[in-house]
């Protein structure tokens, strides 16, 4: 089974105040859309933040894709 979101944030009130963060790490979510926005490559983001997994970056980007193309209830 691949994980879901709540599989690969959390967000703890001691971590960053409670920013939602990848698993296992200190690194927030919106880094990883701040830094592809800004024109970074997967990888360079990838290398800037070793502590990120790749399976769960990209499982990220494409749970947030499917969220996002699912239309608004009226």
């Amino acid at each position: 089974m691949r994980p879901s979101l709540d599989d690969l944030i959390t967000s703890d009130p001691d971590v960053l105040g409670g920013r939602r963060v990848f698993r296992g790490t200190r690194v927030p979510v919106e880094v990883l859309f701040e830094n592809l926005a800004d024109g970074l490559s997967l990888e360079d983001v990838l290398d800037a933040y070793r502590t990120l997994d790749r399976d769960d970056v990209i499982r990220v980007l494409e749970l947030a894709s499917t969220r996002l193309a699912v239309p608004l209830k009226a």
